[in-house]
Protein backbone atom coordinates (compact mmCIF):
# COMPACT_ATOMS: atom_id res chain seq x y z
CA UNK A 1 0.00 0.00 0.00
CA UNK A 2 1.41 3.23 -1.10
CA UNK A 3 -1.19 5.47 0.45
CA UNK A 4 -2.31 5.98 3.85
CA UNK A 5 -5.20 8.41 5.42
CA UNK A 6 -4.97 9.15 9.16
CA UNK A 7 -7.52 11.45 11.13
CA UNK A 8 -5.99 14.31 13.04
CA UNK A 9 -7.51 17.90 14.26
CA UNK A 10 -6.38 21.49 13.53
CA UNK A 11 -7.01 24.26 16.44
CA UNK A 12 -8.94 27.14 15.39
CA UNK A 13 -9.85 29.13 18.50
CA UNK A 14 -11.63 27.15 20.99
CA UNK A 15 -12.82 24.37 18.08
CA UNK A 16 -11.25 21.62 16.86
CA UNK A 17 -11.58 21.30 12.88
CA UNK A 18 -11.63 17.67 11.49
CA UNK A 19 -8.34 17.30 9.16
CA UNK A 20 -7.67 14.22 7.07
CA UNK A 21 -3.34 13.19 6.68
CA UNK A 22 -2.88 11.54 3.54
CA UNK A 23 0.22 9.74 2.92
CA UNK A 24 1.80 8.82 -0.13
CA UNK A 25 4.77 7.40 -1.33
CA UNK A 26 5.63 7.28 -4.56
CA UNK A 27 9.08 6.54 -6.97
CA UNK A 28 11.48 9.34 -7.95
CA UNK A 29 13.83 11.26 -6.26
CA UNK A 30 13.86 11.20 -2.48
CA UNK A 31 11.44 14.57 -1.03
CA UNK A 32 9.51 14.68 2.21
CA UNK A 33 7.19 17.25 0.91
CA UNK A 34 4.14 18.81 3.18
CA UNK A 35 1.33 20.41 1.72
CA UNK A 36 -2.14 22.00 2.94
CA UNK A 37 -1.46 25.80 4.06
CA UNK A 38 1.39 24.28 6.67
CA UNK A 39 2.70 26.72 8.83
CA UNK A 40 6.86 26.49 10.41
CA UNK A 41 6.18 24.19 13.42
CA UNK A 42 4.58 21.81 10.58
CA UNK A 43 7.40 21.81 7.78
CA UNK A 44 9.63 21.03 11.05
CA UNK A 45 7.78 18.15 11.35
CA UNK A 46 9.57 16.01 8.62
CA UNK A 47 13.15 16.11 10.60
CA UNK A 48 11.59 15.47 14.28
CA UNK A 49 9.26 12.46 11.94
CA UNK A 50 12.60 10.86 10.21
CA UNK A 51 14.83 10.99 13.44
CA UNK A 52 11.96 9.41 15.34
CA UNK A 53 11.92 6.46 12.76
CA UNK A 54 15.23 5.79 12.96
CA UNK A 55 15.69 5.45 16.66
CA UNK A 56 12.82 3.53 16.62
CA UNK A 57 13.95 0.80 14.52
CA UNK A 58 12.40 1.67 11.71
CA UNK A 59 13.57 2.48 7.90
CA UNK A 60 12.86 5.35 6.77
CA UNK A 61 11.54 5.12 3.30
CA UNK A 62 13.99 7.14 0.62
CA UNK A 63 11.12 7.58 -1.57
CA UNK A 64 9.03 10.88 -2.80
CA UNK A 65 7.08 11.22 0.79
CA UNK A 66 3.97 13.75 0.29
CA UNK A 67 1.71 14.57 3.23
CA UNK A 68 -1.10 16.56 2.94
CA UNK A 69 -3.55 17.98 5.22
CA UNK A 70 -6.83 18.31 4.60
CA UNK A 71 -8.92 20.63 4.12
CA UNK A 72 -5.79 22.98 2.57
CA UNK A 73 -8.01 25.83 3.50
CA UNK A 74 -7.37 25.38 7.43
CA UNK A 75 -3.93 26.68 8.55
CA UNK A 76 -2.36 24.09 10.76
CA UNK A 77 0.17 24.98 12.96
CA UNK A 78 1.90 23.42 15.88
CA UNK A 79 3.62 19.92 16.71
CA UNK A 80 0.78 18.08 16.92
CA UNK A 81 0.89 16.36 13.39
CA UNK A 82 3.93 14.25 14.35
CA UNK A 83 2.85 11.76 15.32
CA UNK A 84 -0.08 10.89 12.38
CA UNK A 85 2.95 11.54 9.69
CA UNK A 86 5.26 9.00 11.02
CA UNK A 87 2.42 6.07 12.08
CA UNK A 88 1.03 7.21 7.89
CA UNK A 89 4.63 6.98 6.40
CA UNK A 90 4.55 3.68 8.04
CA UNK A 91 1.33 2.66 6.87
CA UNK A 92 1.99 3.00 3.47
CA UNK A 93 5.56 1.66 3.38
CA UNK A 94 4.10 -1.29 4.85
CA UNK A 95 5.78 -1.36 8.02
CA UNK A 96 3.04 -0.89 9.83
CA UNK A 97 -0.24 -3.51 9.88
CA UNK A 98 -3.89 -1.86 10.97
CA UNK A 99 -7.02 -2.62 9.54
CA UNK A 100 -9.01 -0.20 11.86
CA UNK A 101 -7.17 2.90 12.06
CA UNK A 102 -10.32 4.74 10.64
CA UNK A 103 -11.40 4.31 14.31
CA UNK A 104 -9.26 6.31 15.80
CA UNK A 105 -7.94 10.45 16.17
CA UNK A 106 -3.80 10.96 15.88
CA UNK A 107 -2.37 13.69 17.94
CA UNK A 108 1.07 13.99 19.82
CA UNK A 109 4.45 15.58 19.54
CA UNK A 110 7.79 13.58 18.53
CA UNK A 111 11.05 13.58 20.18
CA UNK A 112 13.97 12.63 18.46
CA UNK A 113 14.60 9.46 20.04
CA UNK A 114 10.31 8.25 19.63
CA UNK A 115 8.94 9.84 22.85
CA UNK A 116 6.26 11.48 22.54
CA UNK A 117 5.55 15.35 24.08
CA UNK A 118 2.62 17.06 25.08
CA UNK A 119 0.80 19.44 22.42
CA UNK A 120 -1.64 22.32 24.01
CA UNK A 121 -5.58 22.51 23.30
CA UNK A 122 -5.91 18.81 24.03
CA UNK A 123 -9.13 19.47 25.62
CA UNK A 124 -11.16 20.78 22.56
CA UNK A 125 -9.97 18.11 20.15
CA UNK A 126 -11.39 15.31 22.86
CA UNK A 127 -14.91 16.98 23.20
CA UNK A 128 -14.50 16.90 19.05
CA UNK A 129 -13.09 13.46 18.88
CA UNK A 130 -16.28 12.16 21.64
CA UNK A 131 -18.59 13.60 19.14
CA UNK A 132 -17.43 12.02 16.37
CA UNK A 133 -17.09 8.74 18.09
CA UNK A 134 -14.04 7.97 17.83
CA UNK A 135 -10.97 7.20 19.89
CA UNK A 136 -7.87 9.29 20.68
CA UNK A 137 -4.05 8.78 20.73
CA UNK A 138 -2.29 11.30 22.60
CA UNK A 139 0.20 11.46 24.51
CA UNK A 140 0.27 10.65 28.20
CA UNK A 141 1.31 14.20 29.81
CA UNK A 142 -1.97 15.05 28.10
CA UNK A 143 -4.56 11.80 29.01
CA UNK A 144 -5.31 13.41 32.45
CA UNK A 145 -7.03 16.67 30.40
CA UNK A 146 -8.43 14.53 27.96
CA UNK A 147 -9.99 12.28 30.34
CA UNK A 148 -12.37 15.34 31.57
CA UNK A 149 -14.57 14.17 28.46
CA UNK A 150 -16.75 11.79 29.76
CA UNK A 151 -17.47 8.68 27.15
CA UNK A 152 -14.21 9.03 25.64
CA UNK A 153 -11.76 6.03 25.00
CA UNK A 154 -8.17 7.45 25.11
CA UNK A 155 -5.31 5.66 24.48
CA UNK A 156 -2.09 7.42 26.13
CA UNK A 157 1.09 7.37 24.40
CA UNK A 158 4.60 7.63 25.30
CA UNK A 159 6.87 6.48 22.30
CA UNK A 160 6.34 5.67 18.95
CA UNK A 161 7.32 1.91 19.82
CA UNK A 162 4.11 1.73 22.32
CA UNK A 163 1.55 3.19 19.64
CA UNK A 164 2.72 0.77 16.69
CA UNK A 165 2.59 -2.43 19.17
CA UNK A 166 -1.63 -1.15 20.09
CA UNK A 167 -2.17 -0.82 16.29
CA UNK A 168 -1.16 -3.68 15.49
CA UNK A 169 -2.44 -5.64 18.04
CA UNK A 170 0.58 -7.19 19.79
CA UNK A 171 0.70 -5.44 23.01
CA UNK A 172 -2.71 -3.30 23.68
CA UNK A 173 -2.20 0.08 25.87
CA UNK A 174 -4.91 -0.33 28.45
CA UNK A 175 -7.53 2.77 27.87
CA UNK A 176 -6.74 5.78 29.94
CA UNK A 177 -8.33 5.85 33.73
CA UNK A 178 -8.47 9.46 34.84
CA UNK A 179 -7.82 9.45 38.72
CA UNK A 180 -10.41 10.94 41.05
CA UNK A 181 -9.57 13.90 42.76
CA UNK A 182 -11.70 16.25 44.64
CA UNK A 183 -12.20 19.88 44.08
CA UNK A 184 -9.10 21.61 45.01
CA UNK A 185 -9.80 25.15 46.05
CA UNK A 186 -6.61 26.96 45.69
CA UNK A 187 -8.43 30.80 46.63
CA UNK A 188 -7.28 30.86 50.16
CA UNK A 189 -8.59 34.57 50.40
CA UNK A 190 -11.88 34.66 52.29
CA UNK A 191 -13.87 37.32 52.92
CA UNK A 192 -14.38 37.60 56.59
CA UNK A 193 -10.30 38.70 56.21
CA UNK A 194 -12.08 42.41 55.69
CA UNK A 195 -12.64 44.54 58.37
CA UNK A 196 -15.47 47.01 58.03
CA UNK A 197 -15.97 48.44 54.52
CA UNK A 198 -20.00 46.81 55.49
CA UNK A 199 -20.67 48.85 52.12
CA UNK A 200 -18.20 47.24 50.36
CA UNK A 201 -19.20 44.12 51.40
CA UNK A 202 -22.85 44.19 50.57
CA UNK A 203 -22.12 45.38 47.22
CA UNK A 204 -19.82 42.68 46.63
CA UNK A 205 -22.37 40.41 47.75
CA UNK A 206 -24.94 41.84 45.54
CA UNK A 207 -22.53 41.75 42.45
CA UNK A 208 -21.89 37.74 42.75
CA UNK A 209 -25.35 36.76 42.94
CA UNK A 210 -26.57 38.66 39.91
CA UNK A 211 -23.34 38.48 38.08
CA UNK A 212 -23.02 42.56 38.01
CA UNK A 213 -20.05 44.66 36.91
CA UNK A 214 -18.66 46.68 39.92
CA UNK A 215 -16.71 49.83 40.24
CA UNK A 216 -15.05 50.83 43.95
CA UNK A 217 -13.75 54.14 44.08
CA UNK A 218 -12.19 55.66 46.78
CA UNK A 219 -8.72 56.51 48.97
CA UNK A 220 -5.69 54.38 48.65
CA UNK A 221 -5.48 51.47 51.66
CA UNK A 222 -9.26 51.26 52.03
CA UNK A 223 -9.60 47.45 50.42
CA UNK A 224 -10.95 48.03 47.25
CA UNK A 225 -8.52 45.29 46.00
CA UNK A 226 -8.78 43.30 48.79
CA UNK A 227 -12.39 43.22 48.39
CA UNK A 228 -12.46 42.47 44.74
CA UNK A 229 -9.78 39.46 45.50
CA UNK A 230 -12.61 38.09 47.97
CA UNK A 231 -15.33 37.76 44.84
CA UNK A 232 -14.66 34.03 43.58
CA UNK A 233 -14.58 32.49 47.06
CA UNK A 234 -18.42 33.69 47.32
CA UNK A 235 -19.25 32.85 43.73
CA UNK A 236 -21.26 30.18 42.67
CA UNK A 237 -19.29 27.04 41.31
CA UNK A 238 -19.40 26.21 37.93
CA UNK A 239 -21.64 23.89 36.00
CA UNK A 240 -19.81 21.20 34.32
CA UNK A 241 -20.61 22.83 30.78
CA UNK A 242 -18.96 26.10 32.07
CA UNK A 243 -16.04 24.68 33.41
CA UNK A 244 -15.56 22.90 30.11
CA UNK A 245 -15.54 26.06 28.52
CA UNK A 246 -13.31 27.67 30.86
CA UNK A 247 -11.13 24.83 30.32
CA UNK A 248 -11.06 24.32 26.57
CA UNK A 249 -10.02 28.55 26.68
CA UNK A 250 -6.65 27.43 28.91
CA UNK A 251 -5.62 24.45 26.96
CA UNK A 252 -5.03 26.63 24.13
CA UNK A 253 -3.52 29.66 25.92
CA UNK A 254 -0.04 29.90 26.60
CA UNK A 255 -0.02 28.91 30.50
CA UNK A 256 -1.41 25.98 29.84
CA UNK A 257 -4.23 24.06 31.77
CA UNK A 258 -4.03 22.72 35.35
CA UNK A 259 -6.24 19.92 35.70
CA UNK A 260 -6.54 20.49 39.80
CA UNK A 261 -8.08 23.71 39.66
CA UNK A 262 -9.92 23.36 36.72
CA UNK A 263 -13.51 23.86 38.59
CA UNK A 264 -12.73 27.29 40.16
CA UNK A 265 -13.89 30.04 38.43
CA UNK A 266 -10.82 32.20 36.95
CA UNK A 267 -9.52 35.64 38.41
CA UNK A 268 -7.43 37.57 35.74
CA UNK A 269 -5.75 40.63 36.92
CA UNK A 270 -3.84 42.55 34.10
CA UNK A 271 -1.61 45.19 34.90
CA UNK A 272 -2.44 48.86 33.72
CA UNK A 273 0.61 48.75 31.09
CA UNK A 274 -1.60 46.01 29.11
CA UNK A 275 -2.07 46.52 25.77
CA UNK A 276 -5.63 45.92 24.07
CA UNK A 277 -3.87 42.80 22.08
CA UNK A 278 -3.30 41.28 25.36
CA UNK A 279 -6.56 42.24 26.82
CA UNK A 280 -9.03 41.21 23.87
CA UNK A 281 -6.82 38.54 22.33
CA UNK A 282 -5.07 38.54 18.95
CA UNK A 283 -1.73 36.93 17.78
CA UNK A 284 -1.15 34.63 14.64
CA UNK A 285 -2.50 32.30 15.36
CA UNK A 286 -4.98 34.42 17.67
CA UNK A 287 -5.16 33.80 21.03
CA UNK A 288 -7.43 34.40 23.74
CA UNK A 289 -6.51 37.40 25.80
CA UNK A 290 -7.50 38.62 29.28
CA UNK A 291 -10.92 38.98 29.11
CA UNK A 292 -11.72 35.73 27.65
CA UNK A 293 -9.16 34.31 29.90
CA UNK A 294 -11.68 35.12 32.50
CA UNK A 295 -14.55 33.82 30.84
CA UNK A 296 -17.57 32.69 33.74
CA UNK A 297 -15.10 34.51 36.03
CA UNK A 298 -13.74 37.92 37.21
CA UNK A 299 -11.63 40.69 35.59
CA UNK A 300 -10.24 42.81 37.60
CA UNK A 301 -8.99 46.00 36.53
CA UNK A 302 -6.81 47.88 39.38
CA UNK A 303 -6.19 51.79 39.12
CA UNK A 304 -9.41 51.90 35.97
CA UNK A 305 -7.69 55.16 35.04
CA UNK A 306 -4.18 54.32 34.26
CA UNK A 307 -5.22 52.16 31.76
CA UNK A 308 -4.81 53.28 27.85
CA UNK A 309 -7.96 54.45 26.87
CA UNK A 310 -8.66 52.67 23.38
CA UNK A 311 -7.71 49.61 25.31
CA UNK A 312 -11.17 50.21 28.11
CA UNK A 313 -12.76 51.30 24.85
CA UNK A 314 -11.96 47.90 23.52
CA UNK A 315 -14.13 46.28 26.76
CA UNK A 316 -17.48 48.48 25.73
CA UNK A 317 -18.60 45.48 22.96
CA UNK A 318 -17.75 42.43 25.15
CA UNK A 319 -19.20 43.33 28.24
CA UNK A 320 -22.49 43.55 26.19
CA UNK A 321 -22.27 40.40 23.99
CA UNK A 322 -20.06 38.42 26.01
CA UNK A 323 -17.88 37.28 23.52
CA UNK A 324 -14.54 38.62 21.22
CA UNK A 325 -14.22 37.87 17.16
CA UNK A 326 -10.52 38.42 16.37
CA UNK A 327 -10.71 38.89 12.60
CA UNK A 328 -7.44 38.58 10.56
CA UNK A 329 -7.39 38.85 6.67
CA UNK A 330 -7.59 35.47 6.28
CA UNK A 331 -9.88 34.43 8.54
CA UNK A 332 -12.23 35.45 12.05
CA UNK A 333 -12.04 33.81 15.68
CA UNK A 334 -14.34 33.85 17.98
CA UNK A 335 -13.57 33.35 21.86
CA UNK A 336 -16.25 33.50 24.45
CA UNK A 337 -15.84 36.38 27.04
CA UNK A 338 -18.78 36.65 29.51
CA UNK A 339 -16.66 38.04 32.51
CA UNK A 340 -17.49 40.15 35.49
CA UNK A 341 -16.33 42.81 35.32
CA UNK A 342 -14.61 44.90 38.71
CA UNK A 343 -12.47 47.54 38.60
CA UNK A 344 -11.10 49.82 41.22
CA UNK A 345 -9.74 53.55 41.24
CA UNK A 346 -8.83 56.71 43.34
CA UNK A 347 -10.81 59.79 43.19
CA UNK A 348 -8.25 61.57 41.93
CA UNK A 349 -4.25 61.04 40.91
CA UNK A 350 -3.31 61.47 44.54
CA UNK A 351 -6.01 59.67 45.75
CA UNK A 352 -7.25 61.83 48.85
CA UNK A 353 -9.82 63.89 47.50
CA UNK A 354 -12.78 63.78 49.76
CA UNK A 355 -10.78 62.21 52.52
CA UNK A 356 -11.48 63.68 55.99
CA UNK A 357 -8.09 62.99 57.18
CA UNK A 358 -5.45 63.75 54.22
CA UNK A 359 -5.30 67.04 51.97
CA UNK A 360 -5.75 66.45 48.39
CA UNK A 361 -2.58 68.19 46.24
CA UNK A 362 -4.65 67.79 42.94
CA UNK A 363 -6.08 71.22 41.53
CA UNK A 364 -10.07 71.22 39.68
CA UNK A 365 -8.00 71.07 36.49
CA UNK A 366 -6.26 67.81 37.55
CA UNK A 367 -8.96 66.00 38.89
CA UNK A 368 -11.36 66.51 36.07
CA UNK A 369 -8.67 65.30 33.40
CA UNK A 370 -8.21 62.24 35.57
CA UNK A 371 -11.60 61.35 35.61
CA UNK A 372 -12.15 62.07 32.08
CA UNK A 373 -10.03 59.72 31.04
CA UNK A 374 -12.84 56.79 31.72
CA UNK A 375 -15.77 58.03 29.33
CA UNK A 376 -19.24 58.03 29.44
CA UNK A 377 -20.18 54.72 27.93
CA UNK A 378 -17.85 52.35 29.63
CA UNK A 379 -19.01 53.99 33.05
CA UNK A 380 -22.46 53.66 31.75
CA UNK A 381 -21.83 50.29 31.13
CA UNK A 382 -20.84 49.16 34.98
CA UNK A 383 -23.55 48.32 36.77
CA UNK A 384 -22.87 49.42 40.84
CA UNK A 385 -20.58 52.01 41.56
CA UNK A 386 -19.23 51.76 45.30
CA UNK A 387 -17.69 54.38 47.50
CA UNK A 388 -14.88 52.60 49.37
CA UNK A 389 -14.36 55.29 52.32
CA UNK A 390 -11.17 54.88 54.98
CA UNK A 391 -11.75 52.51 57.86
CA UNK A 392 -11.67 53.37 61.00
CA UNK A 393 -8.42 53.39 63.31
CA UNK A 394 -10.11 51.76 65.95
CA UNK A 395 -11.66 48.59 64.40
CA UNK A 396 -8.16 48.05 62.75
CA UNK A 397 -6.86 47.95 66.06
CA UNK A 398 -9.28 45.65 67.68
CA UNK A 399 -9.68 43.68 64.59
CA UNK A 400 -10.27 40.67 67.39
CA UNK A 401 -13.82 42.10 68.32
CA UNK A 402 -14.86 42.09 64.43
CA UNK A 403 -17.89 39.70 63.50
CA UNK A 404 -17.16 39.13 60.00
CA UNK A 405 -19.01 37.05 58.19
CA UNK A 406 -16.85 34.01 55.94
CA UNK A 407 -17.01 33.59 52.22
CA UNK A 408 -19.06 30.22 52.74
CA UNK A 409 -21.89 32.05 54.70
CA UNK A 410 -22.00 34.69 52.04
CA UNK A 411 -21.70 31.96 49.33
CA UNK A 412 -24.59 30.52 50.88
CA UNK A 413 -27.29 33.33 50.17
CA UNK A 414 -25.64 33.85 46.79
CA UNK A 415 -26.26 30.30 45.46
CA UNK A 416 -30.06 30.16 47.05
CA UNK A 417 -30.27 34.10 44.77
CA UNK A 418 -28.67 32.77 41.53
CA UNK A 419 -31.19 29.39 41.74
CA UNK A 420 -34.23 31.51 42.06
CA UNK A 421 -32.66 33.58 39.24
CA UNK A 422 -32.63 30.24 36.84
CA UNK A 423 -35.55 28.88 37.60
CA UNK A 424 -37.42 32.07 36.58
CA UNK A 425 -35.40 33.00 33.69
CA UNK A 426 -32.91 30.36 32.96
CA UNK A 427 -30.24 32.97 33.20
CA UNK A 428 -28.24 35.87 35.73
CA UNK A 429 -30.26 39.10 36.09
CA UNK A 430 -27.00 40.59 34.39
CA UNK A 431 -28.28 38.40 31.35
CA UNK A 432 -31.43 39.89 31.54
CA UNK A 433 -33.00 41.54 28.41
CA UNK A 434 -35.68 44.71 27.98
CA UNK A 435 -38.57 42.05 27.16
CA UNK A 436 -37.53 40.30 30.14
CA UNK A 437 -37.29 43.27 32.56
CA UNK A 438 -40.37 44.16 31.76
CA UNK A 439 -41.92 40.43 32.23
CA UNK A 440 -40.06 39.79 35.59
CA UNK A 441 -40.07 43.63 36.97
CA UNK A 442 -43.39 44.81 37.30
CA UNK A 443 -43.33 48.37 39.18
CA UNK A 444 -46.30 49.88 41.19
CA UNK A 445 -47.85 53.09 40.07
CA UNK A 446 -45.92 54.60 43.54
CA UNK A 447 -42.56 52.66 42.30
CA UNK A 448 -42.73 54.51 38.71
CA UNK A 449 -43.25 58.09 39.96
CA UNK A 450 -40.29 57.78 42.16
CA UNK A 451 -38.20 56.17 39.17
CA UNK A 452 -39.62 59.22 37.01
CA UNK A 453 -38.32 61.61 39.32
CA UNK A 454 -34.95 60.01 40.25
CA UNK A 455 -34.11 59.30 36.24
CA UNK A 456 -35.01 63.60 36.08
CA UNK A 457 -33.03 63.88 39.29
CA UNK A 458 -29.86 62.01 38.08
CA UNK A 459 -30.17 62.17 34.35
CA UNK A 460 -29.68 58.70 34.08
CA UNK A 461 -29.83 56.75 30.44
CA UNK A 462 -31.97 54.45 29.35
CA UNK A 463 -28.76 52.19 29.86
CA UNK A 464 -28.57 52.66 33.39
CA UNK A 465 -32.40 52.69 34.19
CA UNK A 466 -32.28 49.03 33.16
CA UNK A 467 -28.74 48.41 34.70
CA UNK A 468 -30.77 49.53 38.02
CA UNK A 469 -33.66 47.55 37.40
CA UNK A 470 -31.58 44.35 37.22
CA UNK A 471 -29.77 45.41 40.43
CA UNK A 472 -33.07 45.86 42.35
CA UNK A 473 -34.11 42.37 41.25
CA UNK A 474 -31.06 41.24 42.45
CA UNK A 475 -31.34 42.33 45.54
CA UNK A 476 -35.22 41.06 46.15
CA UNK A 477 -33.82 37.61 45.12
CA UNK A 478 -31.27 37.86 47.91
CA UNK A 479 -33.90 38.88 50.11
CA UNK A 480 -36.25 35.68 48.79
CA UNK A 481 -39.05 38.48 47.87
CA UNK A 482 -41.14 37.79 45.14
CA UNK A 483 -41.59 41.33 43.75
CA UNK A 484 -39.32 43.94 43.74
CA UNK A 485 -40.07 46.83 46.56
CA UNK A 486 -39.17 50.48 46.88
CA UNK A 487 -36.58 49.45 49.32
CA UNK A 488 -34.77 47.38 46.49
CA UNK A 489 -34.82 50.24 44.27
CA UNK A 490 -33.32 52.46 46.72
CA UNK A 491 -30.42 50.44 47.32
CA UNK A 492 -30.07 49.73 43.80
CA UNK A 493 -29.92 53.54 43.23
CA UNK A 494 -27.69 54.15 46.02
CA UNK A 495 -24.81 51.77 43.90
CA UNK A 496 -25.27 53.33 40.77
CA UNK A 497 -25.21 57.40 42.04
CA UNK A 498 -21.24 58.18 41.61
Amino acid sequence: MNLAILHTRAISGVQASAVIAEIHLSNGLPKFLIVGLPETAVKESKDRVRSAMLTSQFSFPYRHITVNLAPADIPKEGSRYDLPMALGILLASDQLQCDDIDQYEVVGELALSGEIRAVKGILPIAIAVQKAGRKLICPLENADEAALIHGLEIIPAEHLLAVCAHLSKQKCIPAYVAQSAGIVNSHCADLNDVYGQAQGRRALEVAAAGGHSLLMYGPPGTGKTMLASRLPSIMPMMTDAEALEVAALNSIAKKGFNVATWRERPFRNPHHTASSVALVGGGSPPRPGEISLAHQGVLFLDELPEFKRSVLEALREPIESGCITISRAARQTEFPAKFQLIAAMNPCPCGYAGDSKANCRCTEEQVNKYRQRLSGPLMDRIDMHVEIARMDQKLLLNSEAADNESSSEVQARVIAAREIQLQRSQKANCELNNKEIKKFIALSAEQKVWFEQAIEKLNLSARSYHRLLRVARTIADLEQSEKVELTHLAEALNFRVR
